[in-house]
């Protein structure tokens, strides 16, 4: 056993969430099939399955579904699921009730979010900056925005916003962690400096929520969305959520009103009248199915602090980068994600030019990290269910695989 193999059994046995790797379902015939590997570093781009969601799945197919039918969005709280779930999400992203609304994809809600803040901007203002190095989908949106409200597109790397705010400046938005490089962010600093330009700020937070602390009300950010499958496990395809922040959601104008942000949705009025608070945010008939397997599998945040996840994942990376440095052949990879700890999120983000081929073949091995055109092997540390071991025998598999 290597000096680092015996160093990651001494930190596994003080891990503070080493227990919660119970409440997830790890251990698949892929794991046990190839190498003996079995470590899972990819829960930045889909969580693992939380061992409690089948049960209720289940019951929610089988009993509320199948034998109470159309009661369930009663008698089985199908109504209220949008904002009930969204305050069990609060508390992970630094939200107080009431702010936060469950519901469609990613997408549509930064369409809800960004068109809503430029409404809010009000006249006068005839500029949105998007983050120049954002997830593609936030790009493309933000420019269909722009089109659509007679605004004039800039994209802006987050660091050089500040001076790039003016007295024209609409809305902002950008993302609390980079979707390649792992990259955090300054999410108090450039909301401040929005505010001080007048502008609103809209933050995206798919790959921040459930990995480190976000503190939405403690920072005035205006808007913010998320999806839920990544660091809070909710499930391939499972419903985002959108935060307005109270002393707004007045102001909130959805471009998307719906019947189910309606103040009276079974009154079927010709006019619109949207709900109060966060529920003007809603838009349909929610997707039962998946949003009661969010439901249920937010249940592993129960006793858990977002801090003590934090400290975890900035271990686990360090720790990370320390085996990779300690087994990799020296120049066969750059790390390309921040070292600084203020400056990361919670992957690893390392170039080397046949990614692609590297990240098949150690999937093979049973290492399941993602590849990101043109020469990113990405790997996610998601702390309620990845340990030390895992990431030791991870690099050492790496380096093998170099090799």
């Amino acid at each position: 056993m290597s000096d680092l193999a015996i160093v990651a059994e001494k930190l596994d046995a003080v891990d503070e969430l080493a227990g919660r790797r119970a409440e997830f379902v790890l251990d698949t015939a892929s794991d046990r099939a190839a190498d003996a590997a079995g470590v899972y570093l990819d829960g930045n781009s889909l969580g693992a399955l939380p061992a409690v969601v089948p049960g209720r799945v289940e019951d929610v197919v089988r009993r509320q579904w199948g034998e109470l039918r159309i009661r369930s969005w009663e008698e089985s709280g199908w109504w209220t699921a949008p904002e009930r779930i969204g305050d069990r999400i609060a508390p992970l992203v630094g939200a107080a009730p009431g702010q936060v609304v469950v519901g469609d994809s990613t997408s549509v809600n930064v369409f809800k979010a960004l068109v809503g803040a430029v409404r809010m901007a009000g006249e006068g203002r005839d500029e949105i900056l998007v983050d120049a190095t954002t997830f593609p989908t936030d790009g493309y949106i933000a420019e269909s925005a722009a089109r659509m409200t007679g605004r004039t597109l800039r994209p802006v790397a987050p660091a050089d916003v500040p001076g790039a705010l003016g007295e024209r400046t609409a809305a902002v938005l950008l993302n609390h962690v980079d979707y390649r490089t792992g990259r955090l962010h300054d999410l108090p600093g450039l909301t401040a400096a929005v505010h001080e330009a007048g502008a609103v700020a809209v933050w995206d937070l798919c790959h921040s929520a459930g990995a480190l602390p976000v503190g939405l009300d403690e920072h005035g950010v205006d808007l913010a969305v998320g999806c839920t499958y990544k660091y809070l496990n909710g499930g391939p395809g499972s419903p985002a959520y959108l935060y307005v922040r109270r002393e707004l959601q007045d102001r909130f104008d959805s471009p998307l009103p719906g019947w189910n942000s309606h103040a009276e949705p079974f009154g079927m009025r010709t006019g619109y009248e949207p709900a109060p608070g966060a529920l003007r945010g809603r838009v349909g008939t929610p997707d039962i199915l998946s949003m009661l397997a969010l439901e249920a599998a937010l249940e592993v945040w129960d006793g858990v602090s977002v801090e003590a996840v934090r400290a975890k994942s900035l271990a686990l990376t360090d720790f990370f980068l320390e085996c990779v440095a300690a087994y990799v052949p020296a120049g066969r990879v750059e790390c390309v994600t921040p070292v600084a700890h203020e400056e990361r999120g919670s992957q690893i983000a390392l170039r080397c030019d046949d990614a692609g081929d590297v990240m098949k073949r150690l999937i093979e091995r049973g290492v399941v990290g993602d590849f990101r055109a043109p020469d990113v092997l990405r790997f996610g540390f998601t702390p309620l269910y990845v340990g030390f071991a895992d990431v030791e025998r991870a690099a050492r598999v790496l380096a093998r695989t170099l090799g």
